[in-house]
């Protein structure tokens, strides 16, 4: 099986372009673990939205900001506490949510100061990876988990079936669930649907209260 594509047309990362059509123009949007700035830089340009930003590390806010955006040094698990209720329309969490501490509170804030939470994060429950634990007996590395398990970011390895079992737990509605395969096309899916658990490479949630 070839890789799966990074990037589109628009040089922006596959789910990141899928984010930004779920974005409606001149929204206000908060993108959390923004990195350096890439889908703000493309939501402010394209869609014309009042973006703001939050990145960890601080060599991604000072990239970020050399391209004018409104980003912050912070934490999700920490930080997101400190804004008001409602302060967004959006607010997005793009391949974060496994790094997360405490995945569930990190989502709960999000949708405390947003309308709307977008989040995607690689899926984890891929037949690749079931099959590389399978028939090898250690954590798989490969495209899909490049790290060893040693130096993974990854904190809590998360499949499609236990985000939509955490979205019922909590009483989300799931608003749009796209499931992205390993050639980078893009199908969407119920939230029962195994064949999303089984063939999705990254997965990308709308969330909303």
């Amino acid at each position: 099986m070839a890789p799966m594509p990074n990037h589109s047309a628009t040089g922006l990362r596959i789910d990141l372009k899928i984010i930004a059509e779920m974005i409606d123009p001149g929204s206000r949007v908060l993108d959390v673990g923004c990195g350096e700035g890439e889908l703000l830089a493309h939501l402010r340009d394209a869609r014309d939205v009042d973006g703001r930003g939050m990145e960890l590390s601080m060599q991604g806010v000072q990239r970020a900001v050399s391209r004018g955006l409104a980003v912050i040094q912070g934490d999700a698990d920490i930080d997101l506490a400190d804004y008001p209720d409602d302060a967004f329309d959006y607010v997005i969490l793009s391949k974060t949510l496994q790094a997360t501490r405490n995945p569930r509170l990190v989502v709960e804030q999000m949708l405390r100061i947003g309308r709307h939470a977008v989040v995607s994060f690689p899926n984890f429950a891929h037949w690749r990876t079931r099959l590389d634990l399978v028939l090898k007996g250690r954590m798989p590395v490969n495209e899909l988990l490049p790290y060893s398990w040693y130096e993974t970011p990854n904190i809590h390895f998360c499949t499609v079936r236990d985000f939509v079992d955490l979205c019922r737990a909590m009483d989300v509605r799931i608003k749009a669930s796209l499931a992205l395969d390993a050639d980078g096309d893009v199908q969407r899916f119920t939230a029962d649907s195994r064949w999303a658990n089984l063939l999705a490479v990254d997965a990308v949630f709308l969330l909303e209260k």
